[in-house]
């Protein structure tokens, strides 16, 4: 009885999901010339807002700081593209919940200091 009790304990410590909130083509919250003929795509990113949860939530994560962190992986950085974002729950009176946003970066070149950015 003790080893179900205990299993069902940490079943529900680990447990968590997750759910794709948008598929966007382009997303910024940058302001930039969107006009510029030196775009270039750079790589793949990952960047995420969360909260942490002890018995209730210590915090409102946010989706524009996800976007931010992400494009702010690279300074020459102005947008993200094919973005994903998805919301997650891995808790159950402890854990974190929040934001993961997935976007190709969308580099300008034109950019002081970016000419040979990739």
């Amino acid at each position: 009885m003790n080893k179900a009790l205990a299993l069902a304990a940490v079943v529900m410590l680990l447990a968590g999901c997750s759910s794709r909130v948008a598929d966007l083509t382009v997303a910024s919250t940058k302001n930039y010339n969107i006009n510029s003929n030196n775009f270039v795509k750079g790589a793949r990113v990952t960047a995420e807002d969360s909260a942490p949860v002890v018995i209730f939530p210590l915090g409102i994560p946010n989706v524009k700081t996800a976007i931010d962190r992400a494009i702010e992986k690279n300074k020459c950085s102005v947008a993200l593209s094919d973005v994903v974002v998805t919301q997650f729950n891995h808790s159950f009176l402890f854990g974190k919940f929040g934001f993961l946003v997935e976007g190709t970066e969308v580099i300008d070149r034109g950019q002081p200091g970016c000419e040979n950015a990739s």
